[in-house]
């Protein structure tokens, strides 16, 4: 007789539960994201790369923490998650720990200054979906669309209080996306739509006629910030006020234009280095990347991102029930929303806001926020693969 065949191990439970094409492609994305990052905070002291990167591991450490979490236990938390999601947004307003900058008061100080209005991108999401979930995929009576509508806006609403448009538009994006994969029909909808932008016009309508002359001979609006004007004024008419915003975008489109094919090579991005471009490791990061690595440093980010988006999708599309799949649907609308707005801004084609791009702009509170979305999204795929698993057994 041979000798017996050795016995194969069994592969770790913990691996098994590892989705490792979608941690290979975000591993490449956060990699690519703190290269740039780096470059774009060299030398400049009002930026830390050392506090990017602990975001960065605190976020990982909370990634895994919501992987092997049941994301269903919060399937029927739909009024505590509202509440909390108020409770974060609202927190800066608090008179002993609320913080003001930039003329707007969005952060909090615990020791160190935290921005909560980022982190209730999460529970925005989860409110979102375990609300959706309720009706099966059937949101076709108008009573109760504009009931789920009415509580949708409540995080926006709450938002605008400290002001922040950007963080707002992105609270529209996840629930927006949300109710259509939810099923509310495309009729009710797209009347919402239409009552929007009807609105917006109507602000800016009596805004104009509400505004007022202060001493220094500038007007002063009473609905909007004279930034938030601007920046819809200036993506409108790029070359109506080339000393502000105007002056921003153009200095953008010279940075992504002057990075040709292959770009400059890492620490040359002279629009950022030099001061032309502001905020350049925050709102305007991707010009840092299309100056310094040029063209094909611009498809590989985008090559990233479609990946990641792909790999979503396919969990999205597998999972066991509605929560689940309106959570992924929900963060990838909230991404792709991002993407689009911050890349479109840089090139002109969006109105200029200060939304950040995903897992490349300088932030660690933003980092830890997309690591746990990760961590949701790891948490659908990762019981749906162990019920499938038991089923086969």
């Amino acid at each position: 007789m041979g000798a017996p065949t050795p016995q194969r191990p069994e592969r770790p439970a913990l691996l098994s539960l590892v989705n490792w094409p979608f941690v290979l492609v975000v591993a490449l994305l956060v990699g690519y994201g703190l290269l740039v990052c780096w470059s774009a905070v060299y030398g400049d002291e009002k930026y830390s790369f050392n506090r990017q990167l602990a975001g960065v591991g605190v976020g990982v450490v909370l990634m895994v923490l919501l992987w092997h979490f049941d994301y269903r236990r919060l399937a029927n938390m739909t009024t505590a998650l509202l509440v909390i999601n108020v409770v974060l947004i609202l927190s800066p307003h608090l008179p002993v720990i609320g913080v003001s900058a930039k003329g707007a008061q969005s952060w909090i100080n615990i020791g160190m200054q935290v921005q909560p209005g980022e982190f209730a991108k999460v529970t925005v999401v989860l409110f979102a979906a375990s609300l959706l979930a309720r009706y099966q995929g059937m949101l076709d009576d108008w009573r109760e669309y504009c009931k789920v509508l009415g509580l949708a806006l409540v995080p926006f609403a709450c938002i605008m209080t400290q002001p922040d448009l950007g963080t707002g538009l992105v609270y529209l994006a996840i629930c927006a996306t949300i109710m259509v994969m939810g099923g509310a029909k495309a009729r009710y909808l797209l009347i919402t739509l239409a009552a929007g932008i009807l609105a917006i016009v109507a602000v800016f309508a009596v805004d104009e006629l509400l505004k007022y002359q202060l001493e220094d001979g500038t007007w002063e609006y009473r609905l909007l910030k004279n930034y938030q004007r601007s920046r819809l004024l200036v993506f409108l008419d790029p070359e109506g006020d080339l000393s502000g915003d105007g002056y921003n975008l153009a200095q953008a489109k010279i940075a992504i234009g002057s990075g040709g094919l292959f770009g400059k090579g890492l620490l040359n991005a002279t629009q950022s280095t030099h001061g032309f471009l502001p905020e350049a490791p925050t709102d305007f990061i991707f010009c840092v990347l299309a100056e310094e690595m040029g063209f094909a440093g611009v498809v590989v980010l985008i090559a990233l991102y479609a990946a990641l988006i792909v790999l979503c999708l396919s969990i999205a599309r597998g999972a066991d029930d509605l929560f689940g799949m309106l959570i992924v649907m929900g963060v990838i609308g909230m991404w792709l929303f991002q993407i689009l707005e911050n890349i479109g801004m840089d090139v002109g084609l969006m109105p200029i806001t200060g939304i950040p791009l995903p897992f490349m702009s300088y932030g660690s509170s933003f980092m830890v926020v997309n690591f746990a979305l990760l961590g949701l999204i790891g948490s659908v795929w990762s019981h749906h693969t162990v019920q499938g698993r038991k089923a086969v057994s």
